[in-house]
C-alpha cells in the first residue's frame, strides 16, 4: 500500500508493460519463414532452394510433380 511520503510503488501493476512480441509471425520472423531454406517434396524427398517471394506450395517437384512444402 503506498504511503503519502512518496516511498510506495510507482506505476507498476498489470497493464504497465509494453509487450515484447512485436507482431512476429510464424517461426519468429516478421513474415513467413525467412529468405533462406529449401522447398522439399513430401512424396519423394527432393529438395530445391527456396526463392524469396515464391511460395513452396506453388512449385511442383522436379522429380515426381507433387506440390513442394517449406523445409
Amino acid at each position: 500500500m503506498p504511503r503519502q511520503d512518496g516511498t510506495g510503488p510507482r506505476g507498476g501493476g498489470q497493464g504497465a508493460g509494453r509487450g515484447t512480441g512485436g507482431g512476429r509471425g510464424r517461426m519468429g520472423g516478421s513474415w513467413g519463414a525467412g529468405p533462406g531454406g529449401h522447398c522439399v517434396c513430401p512424396t519423394c524427398g527432393a529438395t530445391v532452394p527456396h526463392v524469396r517471394g515464391e511460395p513452396c506450395a506453388a512449385k511442383d517437384c522436379p522429380k515426381c510433380g507433387a506440390k513442394m512444402v517449406r523445409e
